[in-house]
């Protein structure tokens, strides 16, 4: 590239953004089986799979931000006004505080009630804070409300992804799809 400027996104930046996606489709998955299921093994088991993946797609996170504090991404389109611009980054940032206060209160909330949040049964993280029910209550609901948010600003980046690919007809989509080449569009 002459500039140094990417026209697309590096294969692990692909890679780390769908399997998180994945995982957060799972995550919500997990969630809402678990949801009204009475206390038993099932439920604990639905739980233990939730904090696991949980507590992946936080050491993900923590790759995704080191790989893009040395890989710059694409730049965003010319022609974005400088309101789609704001809402762009906006919610680049957002999804980046989202991958990091998700996993974090989840374990906090585990914590507080003095549950093991193991990881896939290999080992078992600490716990972050002392046993609190107030602690807990308080970090049940803002997990719930974070969900909400991630919930929220995961729809709008498909709908802004989406509006890319079929209304401005631009590569911002293409760009973070694997196996394939970018041309120029007429």
């Amino acid at each position: 590239m002459p500039n140094g400027t990417p026209t697309r996104y590096t294969a692990v930046a692909q890679l780390l953004h769908w399997v998180v996606a994945a995982l957060i489709v799972t995550q919500f998955t997990l969630a809402w089986l678990a949801e009204d299921l009475p206390l038993g093994m099932h439920k604990l088991a639905l739980l233990a799979r939730h904090k696991s993946f949980g507590m992946t797609i936080l050491m993900l996170a923590v790759l995704r931000l080191l790989w893009r504090f040395w890989h710059a991404p694409p730049a965003l389109p010319a022609d974005m006004t400088p309101l789609e611009r704001f809402a762009a980054k906006g919610t680049h940032i957002a999804f980046y505080v989202l991958l990091f206060a998700m996993p974090l209160t989840g374990w906090m909330m585990s914590s507080a009630k003095n549950y093991s949040v193991s990881w896939f049964g290999l080992f078992t993280w600490p716990n972050l804070i002392s046993q609190s029910d107030d602690a807990f209550a308080f970090l049940r609901a803002t997990h719930f409300y974070l969900s909400d948010a991630l919930f929220a600003i995961a729809v709008l980046h498909v709908l802004a992804a989406l509006k890319h690919h079929f209304w401005n007809k631009d590569d911002v989509l293409r760009r973070m799809l694997p196996f394939n080449k970018l041309e120029k569009r007429s």
